[in-house]
């Protein structure tokens, strides 16, 4: 299978908060208007809170001679989606709350 779903995920504590992520995503199309990033799910460890999606910017597709090769699969830095997870917060996402995920864009990939 060309295109497979990789298995990353990880447990992070950020404030207190024992949080888990998930890669929920990998980037759709390939340059287009249609084309979307990777997608991050986190989630409070223990019980049913608010949930933050973390939107990532498609990767570009790179030019090989006068080839385009599709992009390559961004790797994912736990660190980084530390440090977006924490972005996260400070806009406004308050893991202890209700209601519908947290929905947060981020303006550079986790690599």
């Amino acid at each position: 299978m060309r295109n497979a779903k990789r298995s990353i995920q990880s447990a992070v504590t950020i404030d207190g908060t024992a949080l888990v992520w998930h890669l929920h995503r990998e980037q759709l199309g390939e340059d287009d208007e249609d084309s979307r990033g990777i997608a991050i799910h986190v989630r409070v460890a223990e019980g049913t809170r608010r949930e933050l999606h973390l939107e990532y910017p498609p990767a570009k597709s790179q030019k090989a001679g006068y080839l385009w090769t599709p992009p390559p699969r961004p790797t994912v830095v736990t660190a980084k989606v530390t440090a977006h997870i924490r972005e996260a917060m400070e806009a406004g996402w308050d893991p202890g709350s209700r209601g519908k995920p947290y929905v947060y864009q981020v303006s550079e990939l986790p690599n």
